[in-house]
């Protein structure tokens, strides 16, 4: 068998196994393979197995079998996944799925080109570095430095990268001397396809603290308008009955309705408005 013909029927295999997987799985994640090593990315698919199926392929090849599957959104879908991909083929949640991925990830020291995941800060005191070429490093990071028992210390922490910003050569080197994970690496999802539905990643990765604060503010918020118009439901009875009791207390003790829950506050109402006459018919007869 020539080498083309060799090569042609290994793609012809994984576009085969691909179609199986497509037509077995109803949501289809891919994840950036970029920033995952090769042993973390066998760590992850010995805790998703049973779980999820993880295969590396081509997009071309994806594409193909997709297409050969007959799925709709199959262009925008890859559209939205250009580079190198690690797909993972699952029938659970895509919002469970994106944000276990989203989670699982570990520290490492940032590279150059890397972006700052949050505001770097070198913080002052001694670094456990020896005077050396290294210092010409910190100056061109605008870090104040002094040599102090035969150690580089800083004078004064010194933020060095904002949120986002690129990562020099100068920086990574210096972070990773200075042992400041930086960076992270795991599997981060780009999109989901499902049922001919694409969702991009900032859909997809949700912010659950936030998302649960939402809700019970939200539900705090129907409370109050479900109290305000007196609507009837078995969360709202309750409190609605309290509400009418104290409300028609309140109008019995205005009318001087003598009942055995208004006696105390309709006696003391009459005699506080007795005192209140007294004193002004005792000003009254003062001033005449």
């Amino acid at each position: 068998m020539s080498t083309v013909s060799r090569v042609s029927t290994e793609k012809q295999g994984i576009v085969d196994d691909t179609v199986k997987l497509l037509n077995d799985h109803k949501l289809i994640g891919a994840a950036d393979l970029s920033k995952v090593g090769s042993s973390m990315l066998q760590d992850m698919r010995k805790q998703l197995r049973g779980q999820v199926v993880v295969r590396g392929i081509k997009n071309t090849l994806m594409r193909i079998a997709m297409e050969k599957a007959g799925l709709e959104g199959t262009e925008e879908f890859l559209t939205r996944i250009k580079g190198q991909n690690i797909y993972i083929f699952s029938n659970g949640n895509p919002f469970t799925l994106a944000n276990s991925l989203h989670k699982n990830k570990v520290k490492v020291f940032a590279k150059t080109g890397d972006r700052a995941l949050d505001d770097i800060t070198i913080s002052s005191g001694n670094t456990g570095l020896s005077p050396g070429p290294i210092i010409s490093k910190f100056g061109s990071l605008a870090i104040r430095t002094r040599i102090e028992a035969g150690n580089i210390w800083v004078v004064n922490d010194t933020e060095v990268a904002k949120s986002g910003d690129e990562i020099s050569a100068d920086l990574a080197d210096l972070l990773t001397r200075l042992d400041i994970r930086a960076a992270e690496m795991g599997l981060e999802i780009k999109a989901v396809y499902e049922d001919g539905v694409v969702i991009p990643k900032e859909d997809l990765i949700i912010d659950m603290e936030a998302y649960a604060n939402q809700l019970a503010a939200a539900y705090r918020d129907a409370f109050q308008v479900a109290l305000k118009a007196a609507w009837p439901t078995p969360v709202t009875i309750m409190p609605l009955l309290s509400i009418a009791a104290q409300n028609a207390k309140r109008v019995a003790v205005e009318a001087a309705y003598l009942t055995k829950e208004t006696s105390a506050e309709v006696i003391a109402k009459a005699n506080a408005q007795a005192l209140s006459l007294a004193k002004a018919v005792g000003r009254a007869q003062a001033n005449q």
